[in-house]
């Protein structure tokens, strides 16, 4: 008889943004005429840009032309994509990279869900508090997390509680890890980190053998010369880090899936006669064998991100958003809210009013604002009374949001 895996049974009731699904069903099944403005889930609303779709149609003709027909794709993605990212991501930020270092996916999601295979079972995982749910889930799959305690913790896990009384900095762990999961401009908090800051985690890897997977999605909403884009920036990163982009949130691509890993030649770990063992061609191999790459004519698409056309179009977009990042945030400021976030990143951490639960507050926004926000205890028990609003939708809706919360909401 076949066994279920029983790591699986572990995992949280349901993905949170399942559950705000449901929640939200039920709300509109009741009220069908409530027009409900969703800045819950990270979903980008504007159209790819021009030169993007452009490409893509171009790169569609030649799929139908037997002289430019492509088959099967590289599986860690097309060099003309991979080149157009060194040049113009890393190399004016003074990274050097080679092209069998950047491994093009479908997703920063995956990536980072799956790059844990890679690392034995037991590994010790350290991660921010409030953090992206799918390093916990993906660990907790994998069997390395324990038992979930009444606290929402999972008892092999190691917390990093980033809350406003360490202004959202997490302290280095207190006791030895393996993996360290490090999210800059932060989801969900909008925070960022400094170069100081990042050189301490770099030199704590070092010290420690941990290795750092860094999800820098956001990277592209930074709006201070200061702050630094990659883990790379900072020397000796290479030995130690692994960092993981995407394209969905810069240029749209949520719905047309394409990212990027770059996994240095230098980071190494230990097997089990003790001897070094590179990730790059371990992840290679796990690529190779799980995954058949992006389509091409997607990879074309993205290639077009990197055009003038294309960076003066997508840097449209992501001024667009920040606007309304400006607007939610001010707007709630404005009423007497205590916001965080919205800066240099495109989500607002607001505090819940009085003594409301996140999902308390969740629910009076929902019902008395018709506003849908994600509540913070998702993100972990750090993200006990705060919501998260993203700035993906339209200028209109963030708008209509404030005024309603302003107008409607009893805090």
């Amino acid at each position: 008889m076949a066994s279920v895996n029983a790591n699986y049974l572990k995992l949280k009731g349901s993905y949170l943004f399942i559950e705000i699904g449901r929640r939200v069903a039920a709300f509109q099944e009741a009220h069908p005429d409530a027009s409900v403005i969703r800045l819950g889930i990270g979903d980008v609303t504007r159209p790819l840009p021009p030169a993007v779709t452009a490409a893509m149609h171009r790169a569609v003709d030649e799929m139908g032309e037997e002289a430019t027909f492509r088959g099967y794709g590289p599986e860690r993605g097309y060099a003309f994509l991979a080149e157009k990212i060194i040049q113009h991501d890393f190399a004016p930020r003074g990274v050097t990279l080679s092209l069998d270092e950047v491994f093009i996916s479908d997703g920063a999601k995956t990536d980072t869900a799956n790059f844990q295979e890679l690392f034995a079972p037991e590994s010790i995982v350290a991660l921010t508090d409030p953090v992206y749910p799918v390093y916990v889930d993906s660990n907790v799959m994998a069997g390395r997390a324990g038992d979930l305690d009444a606290s929402g913790r999972y008892s092999r896990l190691v917390y990093l509680p980033c809350t406003a009384e360490n202004n959202f900095r997490p302290a280095l762990p207190d006791r030895p890890v393996d993996l360290i999961y490090l999210c800059y401009p932060n989801n969900p908090t909008g925070a960022t980190i400094t170069r100081e800051a990042l050189k301490e985690w770099v030199e704590y890897a070092h010290q420690t053998g941990a290795v750092i997977l860094y999800d820098a999605a956001y990277e592209a909403y930074i709006r201070d010369p200061e702050i630094p884009h990659s883990i790379y920036e900072v020397e000796g990163a290479r030995e130690v880090a692994v960092e993981f982009r995407s394209f969905s949130k810069t240029a749209g691509f949520t719905g047309t899936r394409c990212a990027y890993t770059i996994v240095p030649r230098e980071v190494q770990v230990t097997a089990p006669d003790g001897s070094r063992v590179a990730l790059n061609p371990l992840w290679d191999r796990r690529q190779s064998t799980k995954f058949n790459g992006v389509p091409y004519v997607v990879q074309a698409g993205a290639a077009a991100v990197y055009t003038e056309d294309g960076r003066q179009q997508t840097q449209a977009v992501i001024d667009y958003y920040m606007e309304n990042a400006r607007i939610i945030r001010e707007g709630l400021q404005s009423i007497g809210l205590t916001v965080y976030g919205g800066v240099h990143a495109p989500y607002i951490w607001v505090k819940s009013p009085g003594a409301l639960t996140s999902w308390e507050f969740f629910d009076r926004l929902l019902n008395e604002a018709h506003v849908v926000g994600t509540p913070g205890a998702g993100f972990g028990p750090s993200g006990e009374g705060y919501l998260r609003l993203t700035a993906f939708g339209k200028r209109e809706d963030a708008e209509e949001a404030v005024e309603r919360v302003r107008t409607r909401l009893s805090v």
